[in-house]
């Protein structure tokens, strides 16, 4: 390798391990390898849910499939997945088409790396593995500082990171100028009512357990987007993309009948409550969270087992509005 080569496989590497959001490392994951190994494509392919066969595609060389993939290739895909080992075709077109599962902590296939190029080009196998394996590491670090160890879900110290990102977005939207296609978005808070009493008659290996259930069913009920908080202890919190307050209320509402006709493993049927309240720019990160925190407390304190918009229970005298700035409150 020239020396200008390696320059330029340097700079790939650096600009792997300067990303710290696993979703925009995909992208530059097959964006790398694009331009060191030059086949004619790449593919990252997400899984979504095995079960049903879906996946969240990033191409590189051709056009963007969508989670619509079926046929020879949705087969293929799933067959990586299932195996855990690298598969090789032959298009009509005569390009062979390499299949790389790539590992997730617990060293099941959580996506797919294919890698096309014509079948005379040298086989750049082991080249491939390594980049992988380089992509498997950050992964698993970002995930270790990012994580909550016992769910899964995001810890709090990524919540600014995360806020933050949806300020842009929703700043981007408004410099747009066009309100037909300006999304809102909203911040739940989730409690599991009498949470304590779980770990008093059961223990906390059993609370832990309904805790991790609990997060499982998070992350089935919502969209990938979705950002998913343990924020500690029974607390949980989330930030949603949402057309309109109803509609959110309506998933909301949806994901608490979820838990409540769930059946936990000796502790059998648990409830949650819920407060949340619209992101705006015109409060901090802080005072959103006091919001759907006072909603939360609301739904807790008028029966539990409900969901409680902050906007809604201001506008309609159930709760006073207080703004906090430092060490002031203004009514």
């Amino acid at each position: 390798m020239g020396k200008f080569r390696t320059k330029f496989a340097l700079t790939k590497l650096i600009a792997l391990t300067n990303e710290r959001d696993v979703n925009a490392l995909e992208l530059l994951l097959a964006q790398a390898i694009f331009d060191l190994i030059q086949p004619s494509a790449v593919g990252f392919y997400r899984l979504l849910d095995a079960r049903e066969g879906r996946f969240l595609a990033t191409l590189i060389g051709r056009e963007e499939v969508g989670n619509e993939i079926t046929g020879d290739l949705r087969k293929t895909l799933l067959s990586c997945v299932e195996t855990g080992l690298s598969i090789q075709s032959f298009g009509a077109d005569g390009v062979l088409a390499t299949f790389y599962p790539l590992k997730g902590q617990k060293n099941e296939t959580v996506a797919v790396v294919t890698l096309e190029r014509p079948k005379n080009v040298v086989d750049l196998h082991e080249i491939m593995e390594m980049v992988l394996q380089i992509y498997r590491n950050l992964v698993m670090l970002i995930n270790d500082n990012e994580r909550d160890t016992l769910t899964g879900l995001l810890n709090r110290k990524t919540f600014e990171q995360k806020i933050s990102k949806v300020f842009l977005a929703m700043l981007s939207e408004r410099d747009r100028k066009n309100e037909s296609i300006e999304k809102k978005y909203f911040l739940a808070i989730f409690d599991i009512d009498h949470f304590k009493r779980v770990n008093d008659e059961y223990g906390h290996l059993i609370g832990d357990e309904v805790l991790l259930m609990f997060s499982q069913l998070m992350t089935k009920a919502f969209r990938d987007k979705d950002l998913l908080f343990r924020f500690g202890g029974e607390e949980f919190l989330a930030v949603f993309e949402c057309a309109k307050a109803d509609d959110m209320q309506c998933a909301l509402d949806r994901f608490k009948e979820q838990v409540g006709h769930f059946s936990f493993p000796q502790v059998g049927k648990v409830t949650v409550s819920a407060g949340y309240t619209e992101v705006s720019q015109d409060y901090t990160s802080t005072q959103l969270i006091d919001r759907a925190d006072a909603a939360l407390y609301f739904a807790k304190n008028n029966g539990r087992n409900r969901v409680s918009l902050y906007e809604y229970l201001v506008g309609n005298g159930d709760l006073q509005e207080v703004i906090k700035e430092g060490e002031m409150e203004l009514f």
